[in-house]
């Protein structure tokens, strides 16, 4: 059997000040930093066969964190990065409402109706998070995978496992940073395990 542990990077700077990040990026806050070794504990008694991220930095510390002093190799995937921003990325969520209060309202509202402004829709971010999906499937028959991705990508993969449509890309749970779900497949089977679980921060209270 084939076990993908799905998380969300750390809390970033961007993260702090609201700001979309996209493709850009920005570090890890001490928090960030912190909510990973919580997630590195949680999992400590897991063997990885493999690791994947985006080629985000904040994606390839978060997992550095996670695996520690572990020999393992960090594989980076350019499928798993963030959903593009265009023209967004970098500006706060009240700038992008000014600017662009009709696409902002159906980003979070309606994603099917979202045009972007230089980056990409849902449909080709969802395309694009089922094929690292399918990529990482196909290099193993079976053993753990830890895939450190981001938000959307995560909202996507989550929606295609449990055979939904984009319009329920943002159905809860949210994926805090550093969250956890958990995908089983056997047999071309597709089991979700847990979505979006950050019970390892609470010994930390930083839920």
């Amino acid at each position: 059997m084939l076990r993908l542990y799905l998380g969300r990077h750390g809390q970033t700077e961007w993260n702090i000040q609201k700001r979309m990040q996209g493709w850009q990026d920005s570090a890890l806050t001490e928090k960030g930093v912190n909510n990973a070794i919580a997630l590195r504990k949680k999992l400590e008694g897991v063997d990885y066969a493999a690791i994947y991220t985006s080629t985000s930095e904040r994606t390839i510390e978060t997992a550095r964190l996670i695996i520690n002093e572990r020999n393992l190799a960090i594989n980076t995937n350019q499928d798993l990065r963030e959903i593009n921003l265009g023209e967004w990325e970098g500006k706060t969520h009240d700038e992008i409402k000014d600017i662009y209060p009709e696409q902002y309202k159906y980003f979070l509202g309606n994603p099917a109706l979202y045009e972007p402004v230089g980056g990409e829709n849902f449909e080709q971010l969802i395309n694009r998070a089922i094929k690292a999906l399918n990529y990482i499937i196909s290099k193993h028959i079976d053993g753990n995978i830890l895939v450190i991705t981001h938000s959307v990508i995560l909202k996507a993969i989550l929606m295609h496992v449990k055979g939904k449509t984009v319009k329920d890309l943002w159905a809860p749970p949210f994926i805090h940073d550093t969250s956890l779900s958990i995908l089983e497949i056997e047999n071309g089977v597709h089991s979700l395990i847990s979505e979006g679980d950050i019970t390892h921060l609470e010994s930390i209270n930083v839920v």
